[in-house]
């Protein structure tokens, strides 16, 4: 029967598929980094090799500081998968740019082919035995790494017992001794499972274990073989191969031995899940406030945009309606100005005519005038008085 669920349901589904993956948040990744895109509180880019491309987010941006398109860098973290966009991301709280040059390159290369001829298929690896009584451990008996594994083995379980094989860890031979190391603890009946270590150091000091001889021995070996070479940041071929990757000597002894505190230890889980849930949380709502604030400035702008336009449109009719009352007014008052002029008494007399009174009366006709009375008679730039003696 075919079940069908919410886009919800199902991203929330996935999401959950990552977070309860252990596995998954215990993995470094290596690659080049390209894309990178800066927000506010976090920077979006993706990392890449020969094949792949991985996106990324980093919410600790001073961690990013140095960083730059081209270069090769090991992010630590883990997936996350985004169940509003359904966007998966690898978040990382840590940057470091990788070694390169001639030993990173034999390094890439011959990884690259062992990888293409199956040796780093995980439905290949041996599962660690659930009873361990014996640990073989190929490394040097100098040094702080026998001591350090010693030390944890026995402080979880003192019943554990622990056999040596003696070994160079770098130089001339180291990789021959190596391998002769597995190839013997593969046949060695009284060891249940092998820890190949050495502490950190340089690309070139932990050559031995980046050989294609050391890789073809622990792929081969019939025993559980966990890789712990250098420090947590060092990543060698034995790693990839391996059946089990501990970051350090003395974790590769945690993992083989059980606490007999189980109830601390379960504690320890609980916190580290809460820890790593409480980053994702946050991630999550930090990229849904930065969706949020993107989309409310997208719509301020467009809001801001047309009540522009609309004020422009306001404001270019309201200046053609007072342009046009303005022109009806003038055109009014020269009307106006037109009539005045017309009948205004100094543009007859401009033209030549002249204003008779008498007594205070105008006179337009001469049957009106009194003979012997004087005449005022009003010319344009002043006036004369003069006297009527006959009609005619």
């Amino acid at each position: 029967m075919i079940t069908t669920i919410s886009v919800t349901k199902f991203n929330s589904i996935v999401r959950d598929i990552f977070n309860n993956e252990e596995l998954l948040h215990s993995v470094n990744v290596v690659g080049e980094v390209f894309g990178v895109s800066r927000a506010k509180t976090a920077i979006y880019f993706s990392i890449k090799d020969e094949e792949s491309s991985l996106p990324c987010v980093c919410f600790n941006i001073s961690a990013f500081e140095g960083i730059e398109e081209g270069n090769l860098v090991t992010l630590y973290g883990g997936p996350n998968f985004y169940t509003k966009s359904g966007r998966f991301n690898y978040v990382t709280y840590r940057i470091e740019k990788a070694g390169q040059g001639l030993l990173y390159q034999r390094f890439v290369e011959l990884k690259n082919k062992l990888e293409k001829e199956g040796l780093f298929d995980t439905a290949k690896k041996k599962a660690l035995p659930k009873t361990i009584k014996r640990i073989g451990v190929v490394t040097s008996k100098e040094g702080a790494v026998i001591q350090d594994i010693k030390n944890v083995t026995w402080r979880r379980n003192p019943a554990v017992e622990i056999v040596l094989y003696n070994t160079k860890v770098q130089g001339n031979g180291a990789e021959k001794e190596i391998c002769e190391g597995i190839d013997f603890f593969s046949e060695y009946d009284n060891v249940d499972v092998i820890i190949v270590a050495r502490g950190g150091g340089s690309m070139e000091d932990l050559s031995a274990y980046n050989t294609e001889c050391v890789a073809r021995a622990t792929f081969n070996c019939q025993k559980p073989i966990i890789s712990a070479v250098g420090h947590e940041t060092d990543f060698t071929i034995i790693d990839f191969v391996s059946d089990l990757r501990a970051p350090t000597p003395s974790a590769a002894a945690e993992l083989v031995t059980q606490d007999t505190s189980k109830e601390k230890e379960s504690l320890k889980m609980l916190t580290r899940k809460l820890s790593r849930e409480l980053i994702l949380f946050v991630g999550d709502k930090t990229e849904e406030f930065e969706d949020t604030i993107s989309t409310l400035t997208t719509r301020m702008e467009d809001y801001v945009e047309d009540r522009r336009i609309v004020l422009q449109d306001n404001a270019r009719i309201i200046s053609l309606t007072i342009e046009r009352i303005i022109e009806e007014e003038n055109h009014r008052l020269e009307l106006k100005n037109s009539i005045l002029k017309r009948i205004d008494p100094r543009e007859v007399l401009r033209r030549g005519y002249a204003k008779i009174e008498q007594g205070g009366k105008s006179i337009d006709k001469a049957i009106e005038v009194e003979i012997g009375k004087n005449l005022e008679i009003n010319f344009l730039d002043g006036k004369i008085i003069a006297k009527s003696e006959e009609r005619l």
